[in-house]
């Protein structure tokens, strides 16, 4: 009976650990600025997490993606944004320098998280959990290029994948945002 019990204590929180991976609310990063960014404060809120860069064809998404923030950010939305250096060193700057750009250039004022590896042997633990439907537990997607976004729900949920070349405002992202 003591084995038994052991047992289903086990096999329970083994649950438990396995449903907390489940959710993005898991991760604290760095912002920008070098402060701890925790997901968990994002409860309630839909998030698109994307993957930035300076020096990019795709760039100018900075001001869609803005747009879109400041039409929405009351109404329980949020964007992060990761720069990355993944994709032909189109992200080479300094984080200071990425934020003076961001600031200048396109009025940026989502948070946008400190650089970091999108892909490969240095991913950072949260695209892993964005990549990998084990982590996940909806889908697996690779990152193809910058400004690849990550839908999560209010839930702290992976909903969908959106190419890079999708522009943050399309019709797909307004009827998700749209939908209680």
């Amino acid at each position: 009976m003591k084995k038994l019990v052991t047992v289903i204590v086990l096999l329970l929180s083994c649950a438990m650990l396995s449903s907390a991976q489940e959710s993005i609310y898991q991760f604290t990063v760095k912002s920008i600025d070098d402060t701890d960014f925790h997901f968990a404060d994002l409860k309630g809120k839909k998030i698109m997490v994307v993957n930035t860069a300076s020096k990019c064809g795709l760039t100018p998404q900075y001001e869609l993606l803005e747009a879109l923030y400041k039409q929405y950010q009351d109404k329980n939305f949020v964007i992060v944004g990761f720069p990355a250096n993944n994709f032909m060193f189109q992200e080479p700057g300094s984080n200071e320098k990425i934020k003076e750009f961001c600031t200048k250039n396109y009025g940026v004022t989502f948070p946008m998280m400190s650089k970091i590896s999108v892909k490969g042997k240095d991913i950072h633990p949260i695209y892993t959990w964005l990549t990998k439907k084990s982590k996940n537990t909806v889908m697996d997607s690779k990152v193809k290029w910058n400004f690849q976004k990550y839908l999560i729900d209010e839930n702290g949920k992976l909903v969908d994948v959106l190419s890079p070349k999708e522009k943050p405002n399309c019709e797909k992202v307004i009827s998700w945002l749209e939908t209680e």
